[in-house]
């Protein structure tokens, strides 16, 4: 893969987009979903796709309770784990591949969450969003999850034009110092939910507005 190379004058920009959000959020690494341990986080990131973290926060904090572990998740009936998750949606896929992706944690990873890319990926349920969830707030490698909020607004900020979540991921890892691979979902997180909203943006309230390509127009 050819190395981006930015202009004098867009690395500046860069730069001085990553300032802002360091100033305005803090370097503080957060992660919202609620867990525990590994797996709890690998179990919720399952449970976040196509739902809110707040209406998974309020599921997990039950279902923890009766699903304490990975050999619990293990030995899960389908169709109890169904009614537990339900309100999570796409609860069929969902609980069929926790329990399968609890299953070869144990019997291929000894009951550990795996730390690479490829073993994680290698997990039902599991793509490169979530591994990367777990490989940024478990392990502190540095990744970039690409969720809604980060296509969106990366594509505002002019940092990717793609589409494809895996090709926005290496377009943002070309074009965002190692160090803030992690940080960057978490300040684009609270961004999106703020000022830069999907159906609404409230660009002449934020601070980006003369650095992004979208709000200085």
């Amino acid at each position: 893969m050819t190395k981006k190379k930015l202009s004098k004058t867009e690395q500046a920009r860069v730069a001085e987009v990553l300032r802002r959000l360091d100033e305005q959020y803090t370097t503080e690494y957060r992660c919202y979903l609620n867990h525990e341990t590994p797996w709890q986080l690998l179990v919720a990131t399952i449970l976040s796709a196509q739902c809110t973290d707040a209406r998974v926060n309020i599921v997990t904090e039950d279902l923890f309770k009766k699903y304490p572990d990975v050999y619990a998740f293990a030995k899960a009936d389908l169709k109890e784990l169904e009614q537990d998750i339900h309100a999570t949606g796409f609860y069929h896929n969902k609980a069929k591949n926790i329990i399968a992706c609890a299953q070869r944690v144990i019997t291929e990873f000894g009951g550990e969450v795996p730390r690479s890319l490829e073993d994680l990926t290698s997990l039902a349920g599991v793509g490169r969003k979530t591994a990367n969830v777990i490989r940024g707030n478990i392990y502190y490698e540095p990744s970039i999850v690409v969720d809604t909020h980060v296509k969106r607004i990366s594509n505002k900020l002019g940092f990717t034009k793609e589409e494809d979540p895996e090709k926005i991921e290496f377009d943002l890892m070309e074009v965002l110092p190692k160090d803030h691979w992690i940080l960057y979902n978490i300040h684009i997180i609270t961004l999106g939910r703020t000022i830069c909203t999907a159906r609404s943006p409230k660009c002449e309230e934020c601070f980006l507005k003369d650095v992004c390509k979208t709000g200085s127009r």
